[in-house]
């Protein structure tokens, strides 16, 4: 039987920023599709391709929302989502990307700045958006190079 991860957090017990919570780093709160959460950096690093070059995934193209993002990702046969998904995390969207390069930038966290790192979000069948942690660099790359990936974990928030 399978020790399923944590799925909510009561304000009260939030931790302050770059504190350990749900198995990682709490990053911040954030609103996602009209709820408040939580956003944990995991501490796990992946490694891999995002897709196939030439195929676009139907529900991969939030710049929100990172969780659905990969779910699509997974069922379209994705190995690095796959992974994410089963360390109880996922690969973060645009605007979770964005959230953990602010954490670093207040010093809270520490992410590897030699490498892109894939974000869950497809900005077109060619091609999915990536970030470079060193100066907070958001572009997009060909599906199919191999880059890192740093999952997350969302709670939401009671």
């Amino acid at each position: 039987m399978t020790k399923q991860a944590q799925q909510t957090v009561l304000a009260a017990e939030l931790p302050e920023r770059g504190q350990p919570l749900a198995g990682g780093v709490f990053i911040t709160r954030y609103w996602l599709n009209g709820v408040e959460r939580a956003l944990i950096q995991l501490p796990d690093e992946l490694s891999g391709a995002w897709g196939n070059y030439g195929v676009e995934i139907k529900g991969a193209g939030s710049y929100s929302d990172g969780e659905a993002n990969t779910r699509a990702m997974a069922e379209a046969g994705s190995v690095i989502a796959i992974k994410a998904l089963e360390l109880d995390g996922f690969i973060p969207s645009c605007l979770e990307g964005q959230l953990l390069m602010a954490a670093k930038a207040d010093g809270l966290v520490e992410l590897r700045e030699d490498r892109f790192h894939w974000l869950s979000t497809q900005r077109s069948a060619d091609g999915a958006y990536r970030l470079d942690f060193g100066g907070g660099w958001l572009s997009n790359n060909d599906e199919d190079d191999v880059r890192l990936a740093r999952p997350v974990r969302s709670l939401i928030i009671q």
